[in-house]
């Protein structure tokens, strides 16, 4: 019964516990950052660059994709607001940050 006791206790006793390296304090949440700017942040500032380009260069005529997922022709450009016709005598008035897209163009049939 005491040998039961005794070995408890020894197992209970526990050397010195590892002091943590500097790799884990430092080198490993510095690449977490490195990692997630490469596979969250830069994508995300490159999306919001081609964003700002559209926007940029629609003029009137132009065909477009809304967020909501209406296409239409911009029939005016204001500072913050462009005009869309999307059906005969349909006119929207949205903003530019809701252009998302211009249509894909459909292949030609040979």
């Amino acid at each position: 019964m005491i040998q039961l006791f005794t070995d408890v206790a020894y197992a209970q006793t526990a050397g010195k516990a590892a002091q943590p390296s500097i790799f884990e304090i430092l080198v490993m949440p510095a690449a977490l950052v490195v990692i997630m700017y490469l596979f969250v942040i830069r994508p995300q500032q490159k999306k919001a660059k081609d964003q700002l380009s559209l926007i940029g260069g629609l003029k009137v005529g132009d065909e477009v994709v809304t967020t909501g997922g209406i296409i239409g022709r911009v029939k005016s450009i204001a500072d913050q607001f462009i005009t869309l016709e999307a059906g005969a005598n349909t006119f929207l008035k949205i903003q530019k940050s809701h252009i998302t897209s211009t249509p894909i163009a459909k292949p030609e049939a040979k």
